[in-house]
Order: structure tokens, then C-alpha cells, then sequence
């Protein structure tokens, strides 16, 4: 077992692995930046090293620092969490390179699924559906782009190759329009990833997000933990998840989520992942791969039982998964809020000192957060400050606890989402499950 790790993050994420490090018995090193020092996970560290100005470039991007940090408190693994470095490839070569261990995919993994169109490429070879497209890079012949469009059909859709986060995507709903829509995501792609290639795909109007979470070791075994459904988003940004989700049954789990697991084993993958798809009229549509762990994995954990982070530390310990696939079960239903500090109307974001923080509890309560009473979230990173997690023997029993939770959570001094939330599981078209990826949007207005 690695006995003593740098944690490369900070927040929610960073205090959720230090706690699965302290129950496995591994020391923990945490980096920060001079804007963090008082960080929960940072005050219960076992070492702490200080890595850079508030910047993100310049202290959790800063590759040296980090490595310069394991070498000087002779760590022995570095876990990226997620954001930040967590799916550069270069990163975790380099961890590598200096003789740590990466607590994360092979770094081949990871620049084969950071591309988009080697991405798709490699679910077509596996077996795993993926959505109507150039099945490739576009060329520059205007006539041949026009005419895949044709054959694809209305709306499409352009992506940068090396997008992510819902940039680099345009809609294209006319032929008119198609020649110039390549060229404008050409160049923006060029500016925001240094790489202009992009693809195309049909354009699905009224799709879910539904996603599979897949864990595999360094000895040819993996496993999937079933699906969740991450369709409530505003701006491509999740703001609540559930597993599993609504309306698929136990049929359509296995069917996909064996492809995924199929896809895993044919190129080597580790550590843990999630296959996103897009859902719609029963069918599965490969999008990305995440090559890390998700903000939104407890929800699977609370319905399956098992430990992903936990799961993590063993497979980058060269152990085999603790669980096989037949050991899987779904048990109920669980939901997850994330809580930002923002304005709940306009969204903007809300850094500032929190004069008080009480957190929610109660039956299938669980809460993520780095947040306590006194504690000052700074202006330069993520506005989400913790995570609202509701188990219950049915989907009915889960947001009726997440209600109450809701109603009970007290955070003074900055303004949070929380109203939001309380308002959408108002909502008929929430309460009934299966809103596409649209709806949120639509309904504030957006």
C-alpha cells in the first residue's frame, strides 16, 4: 500500500481523499496556494508545502511545484483529484518520469481519450454506440463537409477535437450557415486548446446525460457501477445528479455498461473512469470520457456501496478491485446538489467570509464540503463550496430527504444557490424524472 501521498487539489475533493487516505492508514501531503492555507484538508494534512501565489497557473497548474513537493517530503504517488491537472497527460508523465506514482489512468489513456475524434474512434472499435458523425477530423473541402452534413442530417453539431467543459461547440441548423460555423470553431478552437481540428455530429434536439462509472485494475479486471443521470445543467455545467437514472432499466445498465467495460479492457485502461453518453429515444450516445474521478461520485457510492476513491488508492497500489461485477448491486436512489456560492438569480459569483455554516443531517444525509464557520472562500477559483448527497429506498424517499436537507442548510455571509435548487425539486417535470439536458436552461430563461 502507498504509505504516504501528495494530494495535488484542493476543496471538497482534496478533504474527500485526505479521509480515505487517513482510514487506509496513508500519510498525506497537501499543496496549496498562499490563498489556501486555512483549507480544511490543509489543517489536517499529516505535511503541508506551499506551492505558489493564488493563480492557478502559478500554484495547483504548476507541474514543478507539485513534483518538487513529493520529492522534498518523499511522498510516493500524487492523486490529481479532479479539474486542475487530473487529465493532462503531460502531468502525469511527468509524475512518472520523476519515480512517483500517478493515481490515475496510464498517461496514454489519457491523451487517447482528451482528443475527441481518437476518442470516438476507439468506442467504434469497442462496440460502444457513439452519435452520427464525420468519424473523423474535417477536412478543408467545403463541398465534402456539406455533403456529410447532408447525409447526416439538420441540426448538427461542430466540436473542437480538444474541447471540453461545453466550449468549442457550435449548432448548425442550416446549410447556409454550416462553411462559416467550421471556420468560426476552427479558430476559436485554435485560441482556447492549441488545436484546431474539429468533427461533426448530428445534433440531438431532446437528449439526457447519462454517464457510466467504470473502475478497472492493472490486472485485467474491471467492473462498471451502473449509471447516473447528470441531465440538470446550465450552461453544460451539472448542478444536480442522480443514480440511477430515472427510466433505464436494469436491461439497458448491463447492455451499456458492458461495452464500457469492454472498452476499458481493450486499451489498458485504470483507476476510475466515466463514460458520458448522450440519451435519447432508448438509445446510448458515446460524447467524452472522463479520465478521473467525478464530483458527482458519491451519489454511485451511495447506491452501490462501494468505495471509488478507496478503490483509486488500491488499483495505484498495484491491487486488484476489491469487487467483482456480480458483487454489484443497486440499492434505492440517490441524489446530489451542488451548492456554489452565487447569486442564486444571476449567478455571479459570491466569494467572502462565511460568518456561519451549519450543515444538514438526518437519515441518507451526506455532505462534501471544505466550508466551516469563519472560513473565507476566495474570489480566484470554483464557486462550488460542497455537495448535498440524499440516499432513500426510492427516488420519492431521496428527494424528500434532499428537501429537508435543503431547508436545514445554513451558510451566513455569502450568497449560495440553495434557493435554486430548493425551487427546481419543486419542479413536476424534476419530481417526474427524465428532463432532458435542455430543460433547466429553458425554464430559467437562458
Amino acid at each position: 500500500m502507498l504509505d504516504k501521498i501528495v494530494i495535488a487539489n484542493r476543496g471538497e475533493i482534496a478533504l474527500r481523499i485526505l479521509r480515505a487516505c487517513r482510514e487506509m492508514g496513508i500519510k498525506t501531503v497537501a499543496v496549496h496556494s498562499t490563498a489556501d492555507n486555512n483549507l480544511k484538508h490543509v489543517l489536517l494534512a499529516d505535511e503541508t508545502v506551499c506551492i505558489g501565489p493564488p493563480p492557478s497557473a502559478d500554484s495547483y497548474l504548476n507541474m514543478p511545484a507539485i513534483i518538487s513537493a513529493a520529492e522534498v517530503t518523499d511522498a510516493v504517488a500524487i492523486h490529481p483529484g479532479y479539474g486542475f491537472l487530473s487529465e493532462n497527460a503531460d502531468f502525469a508523465e511527468r509524475v512518472e518520469s520523476s519515480g512517483f506514482v500517478f493515481i490515475g489512468p496510464p498517461a496514454a489513456a489519457i491523451r487517447l481519450m482528451g482528443d475527441k475524434v481518437s476518442a470516438i474512434k476507439t468506442m467504434k472499435e469497442a462496440g460502444v454506440p457513439t452519435v452520427p458523425g464525420s468519424d473523423g477530423p474535417l477536412g478543408d473541402n467545403p463541398e465534402e463537409n456539406l455533403r456529410m452534413a447532408r447525409s447526416i442530417g439538420y441540426p448538427i453539431i461542430i466540436k473542437a477535437a480538444g474541447g471540453g467543459g461545453g466550449r468549442g461547440m457550435r449548432v448548425v441548423h442550416a446549410e447556409a450557415s454550416l462553411v462559416g460555423a467550421i471556420t468560426l470553431t476552427q479558430a476559436e478552437a485554435r485560441a482556447a486548446f492549441g488545436n484546431p481540428v474539429v468533427y461533426m455530429e448530428k445534433f440531438l434536439e431532446k437528449p439526457r446525460h447519462i454517464e457510466i462509472q467504470v473502475l478497472a485494475d492493472n490486472h485485467g479486471n474491471a467492473v462498471h457501477l451502473g449509471e447516473r443521470d447528470c441531465s440538470m445543467q446550465r450552461r453544460h455545467q451539472k448542478v444536480i445528479e442522480e443514480a440511477p437514472a430515472p427510466g433505464i432499466s436494469e436491461e439497458e445498465r448491463n447492455r451499456i455498461g458492458s461495452r464500457c467495460v469492454r472498452a476499458c479492457l481493450e486499451m489498458g485502461y485504470r483507476s476510475a473512469g466515466t463514460f458520458e453518453f448522450l440519451y435519447q429515444d432508448k438509445e446510448f450516445y458515446f460524447i467524452e470520457m472522463n479520465t478521473r474521478v467525478q464530483v458527482e461520485h458519491p451519489v454511485t457510492e451511495m447506491i452501490t456501496g462501494v468505495d471509488i476513491v478507496r478503490e483509486q488508492l488500491r488499483i495505484a497500489s498495484g491491487e486488484r478491485l476489491s469487487v467483482k461485477q456480480d458483487d454489484i448491486r443497486i440499492s434505492g436512489h440517490a441524489i446530489e446538489c451542488r451548492i456554489n456560492a452565487e447569486d442564486p438569480k444571476t449567478f455571479m459569483p459570491s466569494p467572502g467570509m462565511v460568518q456561519l455554516w451549519h450543515a444538514p443531517g438526518g437519515p441518507g444525509i451526506r455532505v462534501e464540503s471544505h466550508v466551516y464557520s469563519g472560513y473565507r472562500v476566495p474570489p480566484y477559483y470554483d464557486s462550488m463550496i460542497g455537495k448535498i448527497i440524499a440516499h432513500g429506498d426510492t427516488r420519492a424517499t431521496a428527494i424528500a430527504r434532499m428537501r429537508n436537507a435543503l431547508s436545514e442548510i445554513v451558510v451566513e455571509g455569502i450568497k449560495t444557490n440553495v434557493p435554486l435548487h430548493q425551487e427546481i425539486l419543486q419542479h413536476s417535470a424534476f419530481q417526474a424524472g427524465s428532463t432532458d439536458i435542455h430543460y433547466l436552461e429553458k425554464r430559467l430563461g437562458l
